[in-house]
């Protein structure tokens, strides 16, 4: 085996490799055994040899990789260490802080912003003397709303397919209770109004097959006790009566309800409801009879309001003129026909609200002509004569084409509440002068607004209180201006 003095033997992982010129190689970046001396023995004892090298170069390669993974655990340990260490004794040095800018000395003054959350955000925002509350858990838009007879409840439709009466123990209230009543699935509710009084409902639902009216009883829970004291439990409000496809597959516009007082009527309650087509129906509010209905023959309605005494029934329409329907009732009390009366006439373009006063006796109609009107309709229409124009105001908007798309009447028949979109205002009917104006009253459209027919608590005294509902999934509570503005 003389010769092999210049031959190389390089042994790794199992594996011999032959190299002239005596180099010292790596594989893997591990070392390899390598014999630069001349050989001088048998073949048994190369091999021998050789086994002895591929066994010190399996232990040397392992021991050297156990070594190289120490020493590259020591480091990362040691530099977690030093960090740890360096966080602790230098606290300012966080990533989030080192971008703030440093504080000014103590002696400036401060000028830190308020925190970002929701809630203050809200508070935050300008707030309208005359805005009082919010009545907020709505998921949807509210379509609709409607005081009870005495004005300590509230209800609301709201498209999530639910009805909230809330309890208006105090307008200042930080919190209201309410009752919640699941409306029948397939159609959300777009219209409320109660009956013969709190604890009796009507709510109006529309579908793609068309308009129901369901009315609930038991909606004011009683107050009672059990015998040991502890509230006890009280039914869910149910469906008295209901009915469907009222104006066949048209939607209802509007639900307006009253108690009949006038003349021979028995007191009961009556409630209309206006489709988006041109017919409006009359209904008994206990029993769900249909009780007459009336066809406007103009074009499409844009809504229908009841008299408070239950006398008059008037339409506002695609036309400029406005009709008037009466309810006559018989000798027993209940309802005997519906006739026509008269046609409010002046406009010169739309007319899109209208509402009675308390007595019955006049009605303010908005038009698109850009004026408000105010109307005298107790007249002897029966000899032919019409109805009279009391007052005409412009209304107090800026545009090319200002007009109002809801109205509502204080209960004493002083201050006409109005929307525009999101505006809202308050005039003085008598002088047609601005009281108040709120530019962003909502965040949305105002959908619905409603006067309380009773005052109530607000603090240590008894007020107005004016609701409005919005796109924007809220009801707001509003105080009434005062009248020495105008």
């Amino acid at each position: 085996m003389e010769g092999w003095w210049q031959s190389l033997f390089a042994v790794g992982r199992g594996q011999c490799f032959s190299l002239e010129g005596g180099r010292r190689w790596r594989r893997n970046n591990i070392p390899v055994i390598s014999l630069q001396q001349p050989w001088v023995g048998s073949m048994g004892d190369l091999l021998l040899e050789v086994q002895w090298v591929v066994g010190l170069s399996l232990v040397f390669e392992r021991g050297f990789r156990a070594l190289v993974g120490w020493y590259l655990w020591s480091c990362r340990w040691f530099r977690k260490r030093s960090s740890e260490v360096q966080s602790i004794s230098q606290p300012e040095l966080h990533s989030d802080q080192k971008k703030q800018p440093a504080k000014p000395s103590q002696h400036k003054k401060s000028h830190a912003k308020p925190h970002s959350h929701a809630s203050d955000k809200d508070h935050n925002k300008k707030h309208h003397p005359l805005d009082v509350n919010t009545l907020k858990g709505h998921a949807d838009l509210v379509d609709g709303l409607c005081f009870s007879p005495d004005g300590r409840s509230l209800a609301t439709a709201c498209a999530d397919g639910i009805i909230r009466v809330f309890k208006l123990d105090d307008a200042l209230s930080k919190s209201f209770k309410f009752l919640k009543i699941s409306t029948p699935v397939g159609g959300p509710p777009v219209a409320v109004s109660f009956s013969d009084d709190a604890s009796s409902l009507v709510v109006a639902s529309q579908n793609l097959t068309g308009a129901s009216l369901y009315m609930y009883g038991g909606v004011e829970k009683p107050k009672v006790s059990n015998e040991s004291g502890q509230p006890a439990k009280v039914p869910l409000p149910e469906i008295k009566w209901e009915q469907h496809k009222i104006h066949e597959k048209l939607g209802i516009l509007t639900l307006f309800g009253t108690k009949a007082s006038y003349g021979t009527a028995d007191g009961s309650a009556i409630i209309a409801s206006c489709s988006e087509g041109t017919d409006i129906i009359i209904w008994h509010g206990k029993t769900g009879k249909n009780l007459g209905h009336v066809d406007t023959n103009q074009l499409k309605n844009n809504m229908a309001a009841i008299s408070p005494n239950g006398r008059f029934i008037a339409a506002a329409a695609f036309t400029a003129d406005v009709k008037v329907w009466e309810i006559v009732y018989s000798k027993d009390g209940s309802v005997k026909e519906v006739t026509k009366a008269m046609q409010l006439k002046g406009h010169k373009s739309a007319v899109t609200w209208l509402c009675f006063n308390p007595d019955s006796e006049q009605i303010i109609t908005a038009s698109k002509d850009g004026s408000i009107r105010i109307w005298n309709i107790n007249v002897r229409y029966h000899m032919d004569e019409d109805p009279k124009t009391l007052k005409v105001f412009p209304i107090p908007l800026s545009g090319s084409s200002p007009h109002y798309d809801r109205l509502s009447l204080s209960p004493d028949g002083k201050i006409l509440a109005a929307t525009h979109g999101s505006t809202l205002q308050w005039l003085c009917v008598e002088t047609g002068k601005v009281l108040e104006t709120a530019d962003k009253a909502h965040d949305d459209f105002i959908t619905c607004i409603a006067w309380g027919p009773q005052v109530i608590p607000m603090g240590d005294k008894k007020v107005f209180i004016l609701a409005t509902a919005s796109v924007d999934k809220k009801v707001k509570l509003w105080v009434a201006p005062s009248l020495d503005a105008s």
